[in-house]
Formats: structure tokens, C-alpha cells, sequence
């Protein structure tokens, strides 16, 4: 049995990538991430392919694909943060040599899970119960499988690029869609509108999307987070009943000092509201270490950076390495 398999009868192209990724988180991670994002590639290719109101951007990457408008909107913020997730654990997993953890890869299976149930939920003609969940039973190990090498992965990647040249060049002339595929984009644009007319009340488990992209976008910054005071670190003199808190992350300097914290909000919050918390936090590690670090907060979708003694708030994409943080 595989989580993905409320795929099978629809979307079998996408089944079967997905079911890769499934099968090798525990025995090969590299391996499960590339075809996690393979299978992100299928299934956006699949939407643009039958939704008749998408418009097809000026690239067929994905990442220009998944970040043209009028898929944004049909996506969702959640679904479009979860492809991103899974884009860029996958892109580290091709082009990087260094191996891919367990976690990430089980993170973008799961990740794909949310995704695929998204699509098939949109576009099935017999869509998924909301309740389905994801089982991480399935992500167990296969002994039989074989490690694909670094430059194997590579060279898949590249074939199937080539593979995609068909797609790209399918959609970018829509005068010339012929008439089967004309009238097959009715119905579906049929399906999802009923579809939609339906109340979405599957969990999409937003909240370990966000740990998951704040924990990758760390982990790009050169913060390993391998320690135990890295996440949840305990402070004192909190203005609350027990005096006390916890930090979402603290990012050490090499003396042992704090140079930056984290605070994570909730998804559907706006990251903002985190401010007056982490400037709490900040108050309390000044008090200990003597050193005020910087201050991020988060909510997964939108991240700010404070240096609260020298500048007001600002939006960044990303977090600072330990050379960058002015402290």
C-alpha cells in the first residue's frame, strides 16, 4: 500500500514518480528527494496541461511555473510553499554532493503527499476524502533497493528535461491545442468547479511546513542545528505567570553567545505578530550572555529580520549566515 495511492486511477504518471519517492526515503534519501520533485514537476505540468485558466509564464522551469500568478491563485498559499519545499530539497539533492538526510527526503514525501492530495481534491473526477492522512509507515526501509550514484541522478534529471521539452512546447501556442485536448480541458474545468463548490477540510499540516522550510532555509545559511540548544532553548524573565519561555531558535556564535534568534509563528498568522514575543526573548539572552543577538521571525511564508538597536523591521527571503549577523 503507498500514501499516494488515491493517485492510481487518474494521475498514474504521477502515482508512480511518487511511489519512488515513497520507497527510497529510508534506503537512499538523495534519491527519494529527486523524485519527490520530479513528481511536483508531473503534477504542475498535469495542471497547466488541463486547466484552461492557467497561463503558461515565460519559462517552462518549474520554479517559473509554480510562481506565475494565475497558478499562485489557483494553488494557494499553503500548496505553493509546499512546492517550494519540495523544489528546493530536490534542487540540493541534484547539484550538491553532499548526501541528503532521512528527514529532508521523508519532509518532501510528506510534503508531496499535501500536494497530490491538492490536485487530485481540484481536478479528479472521484477526488479523495478529506480525512485522508499521511502514513509515516510507509516511509520504511526496502532493502533491496540500490543507491543511484550522484552523477546517475544527474543524468536522469537531464533526460527528463528533454522529456519536458514536449509539454513546454504543447502549451506555449494554445491557438494550436487540438480539439481532443480542448474539449478534455472543459471537462476538467467542469470537475474543478464542482470540486470546488465543496468545503476543504483536509489537514494540510501547514505548521510542519513551516518548521520544515524555516529548518531548510537555516540549514542553506551554514546552521547546522544539530545541538539540543539550537531549538526550543529555555529562558528566564519572561513577563508571564511561570517567568520563563522558550525560543523557537537560537543561532550560536562560535563563543557561545547568541547571535540571532527565531521566533515561528503560525501559518495562517501574520508573521508580525511574533515581533514583541521575539524582542522579549531577545531581553532575556541579552540578560544571560550579554550580548543582544538579532532578531528573525517567521511564519513560513514570510520572513523579517530586526536589529531592534539600530534599524526598524524588514522583509528578507531568507536567513543570514553567522559572518553576516551584525552583532
Amino acid at each position: 500500500m503507498s500514501n499516494f495511492a488515491f493517485l492510481a486511477a487518474e494521475f498514474p504518471e504521477i502515482f508512480e514518480s511518487a511511489k519512488k519517492a515513497e520507497s527510497y526515503v529510508a534506503g537512499d534519501p538523495r534519491t527519494a528527494a529527486f523524485y519527490a520533485r520530479r513528481s511536483v514537476e508531473l503534477a504542475v505540468q498535469w495542471a497547466y496541461r488541463n486547466d484552461s485558466g492557467l497561463s503558461f509564464p515565460y519559462d517552462d522551469k518549474i520554479s517559473a511555473l509554480i510562481h506565475e500568478p494565475s497558478f499562485m491563485r489557483r494553488a494557494g498559499q499553503a500548496i505553493f510553499t509546499k512546492a517550494k519545499l519540495i523544489i528546493r530539497i530536490g534542487n540540493l539533492a541534484v547539484h550538491e554532493t553532499r548526501e541528503t538526510s532521512t528527514k529532508d527526503a521523508g519532509d518532501a514525501v510528506r510534503e508531496l503527499f499535501h500536494l497530490c492530495f491538492w490536485l487530485a481534491r481540484t481536478y479528479a473526477k472521484a477526488p479523495p476524502p478529506d480525512g485522508l492522512a499521511f502514513d509515516t509507515a510507509q516511509l520504511q526501509r526496502k532493502d533491496d533497493l540500490v543507491k543511484r550514484a550522484f552523477a546517475e541522478l544527474t543524468r536522469l534529471k537531464a533526460e527528463m528535461e528533454a522529456r519536458d521539452k514536449a509539454f513546454a512546447n504543447l502549451l506555449r501556442d494554445k491557438g494550436d491545442l487540438d480539439a481532443e485536448l480542448q474539449a478534455a480541458r472543459a471537462e476538467r474545468d467542469r470537475i474543478r468547479r464542482d470540486n470546488e463548490q465543496r468545503p476543504d477540510h483536509h489537514n494540510y499540516s501547514e505548521a510542519e511546513t513551516r518548521d520544515a522550510f524555516i529548518d531548510l532555509l537555516l540549514k542553506e545559511a551554514g546552521w547546522a542545528l544539530n545541538d539540543a540548544r539550537d531549538r526550543e532553548f529555555p529562558v528566564s524573565g519572561m513577563p508571564n505567570n511561570q517567568g520563563q519561555g522558550f525560543v523557537d531558535y537560537v543561532l550560536w556564535g562560535d563563543d557561545g553567545k547568541p547571535l540571532a534568534l527565531v521566533e515561528a509563528k503560525r501559518t495562517r498568522r501574520d508573521a508580525r505578530e511574533g515581533q514583541q514575543q521575539a524582542k522579549l526573548y531577545a531581553d532575556c539572552l541579552e540578560r544571560q550572555f550579554g550580548q543582544r543577538p538579532v532578531i528573525f521571525y517567521s511564519n513560513g511564508y514570510e520572513h523579517w529580520l530586526w536589529d531592534d538597536l539600530s534599524y526598524p523591521p524588514r522583509q528578507v527571503s531568507g536567513f543570514h549566515k553567522r559572518t553576516s549577523c551584525n552583532c
